[in-house]
């Protein structure tokens, strides 16, 4: 078989203190590897240069998605512990979330004084349908917002081995969120400063889409064949302003995977500006619309590798992971950035 279809290839030996615990201060300046494909060349560079790499004629898209505090901590009224990870809304009252801890239907888990969830379904995988109450009323996910922000915590991922604090209800945002709804950040878009946000959206065409991140990226891939694996769906958005450029002929950088998935999707799909996206792009499934990749390092055998193989192969892809860990570059949502042109 392919050896680009087998999720074994994508396997890598990453040493442990190369896996970023905290962000890169100030953000802007964490390491940037330039891949041109067209040249076959590499450079090194500090993310604050992106521009001087940046096509001229091609246009920026954003992901606006805002992270969510959607790690909650609670005591069932029989008074053991519970932890609750949010994974996305369902409708306008149910969430799909992850609880550590035993639960049954009809189980009220007390948050506050205030808070309350109630689980309402135990499904096959493991994960749990949910509802939460305020004083007994139930919530529609907008109103459950400001309780998160009072009570939740940021659900930093598995790999980070820590506790958030009050640096990563900053530090893993984008200074361009908006929209509220991802349980993981855009990573790519973290290394952004305002000003050079700012400075970069003065000089280059740009639009933004809405991808809500789901812990559903971060699963690895347990199939022996990438094709065999089930990819998740999460909710996405398309600006009329990103529709126009989508439906031009102009060359289009996305930052970051979720970006690239929601434009890949839509491509697929051109009469749908919004819903459940599960695109899983890869060597066999190329992309169609988007040229230009700003991404960081990504986890052995996940999608978001086998993604980055899409655009360069997965020979290539390994050779560029481990350029960047002979150069002392930091991996994972933390860590550093990566240019495909």
């Amino acid at each position: 078989m392919n050896r680009e279809l087998l999720t074994q290839s994508y396997d890598f030996e990453l040493p442990q203190d190369r896996i970023a615990t905290h962000p890169a201060s100030p953000r802007d300046h964490a390491k940037l590897l330039v891949y041109n494909r067209a040249t076959d060349t590499l450079s090194h560079a500090r993310f604050y240069e992106l521009e001087h790499y940046l096509p001229k004629n091609t246009a920026l898209i954003f992901n606006n998605t805002k992270v969510i505090k959607a790690r909650l901590f609670g005591i069932k009224e029989s008074g053991g512990k519970v932890e609750i990870l949010i994974n996305k809304p369902l409708n306008a009252t149910e969430l799909h979330a992850f609880i550590r801890g035993r639960v049954k239907v009809g189980m009220k888990i007390i948050i506050d004084d205030e808070l309350s969830a109630l689980v309402k379904e135990l499904l096959d995988d493991g994960s749990r349908v949910i509802e939460f109450l305020a004083c007994e009323k139930v919530l529609r996910f907008e109103e459950l917002l400001p309780y998160l922000d009072r009570l939740g915590h940021i659900p930093l991922p598995p790999y980070i081995q820590r506790e958030d604090n009050e640096e990563d209800v900053k530090e893993y945002q984008s200074v361009f969120a908006k929209h509220e709804g991802a349980v993981a950040a855009p990573t790519a878009s973290l290394h952004f400063s305002d000003e050079q946000h700012k400075r970069i959206c003065q000089n280059f065409s740009h639009a933004y889409i809405t991808l809500h991140v789901g812990s559903g990226t971060f699963k690895p891939v347990e199939a022996q064949t990438i094709t065999d694996h089930p990819m998740h769906s999460e909710y996405y958005e398309i600006s009329p302003e990103a529709k126009k450029f989508l439906d031009s002929d102009q060359p289009i950088l996305c930052v970051g995977t979720t970006a690239t998935r929601t434009v890949e999707y839509y491509a697929r799909h051109q009469d749908e500006t919004s819903g459940e996206a599960n695109l899983f792009l890869h060597p066999n499934n190329r992309p169609l619309r988007v040229n230009h990749l700003l991404t960081n390092f990504h986890l052995p055998k996940s999608t978001l590798i086998m993604l980055v193989a899409s655009f360069v192969g997965l020979d290539k892809t390994l050779e560029l992971y481990h350029e960047a860990i002979k150069n002392d570059y930091r991996f994972y949502s933390y860590g550093d950035a990566m240019l495909i042109l």
